[in-house]
């Protein structure tokens, strides 16, 4: 049975890793990231809506009473 000849195998190796390196590069430098807000301006006011100084109550349907 003939040996394998792994001669080769240290180049391949050694030139494959530096390529998936550099196309994970490229990947990563294409995609788009997360930006962070705009700091708000502190002189705006709050909008009053009708719901802001209220509490509202969430009713589930398994909660409600059994109709007959």
């Amino acid at each position: 049975m003939p040996q394998l000849d792994t001669s080769a195998w240290f180049t391949t190796i050694m030139t494959t890793l530096p390529t998936l390196y550099l196309i994970m590069q490229l990947k990563l430098l294409n995609m788009n990231h997360y930006q962070p807000p705009l700091a708000k301006n502190s002189n705006l006011q709050p909008r009053n809506t009708r719901w802001q100084p209220k509490w509202t109550k969430i009713c589930l349907p398994l909660s409600q009473p059994q109709q007959s």
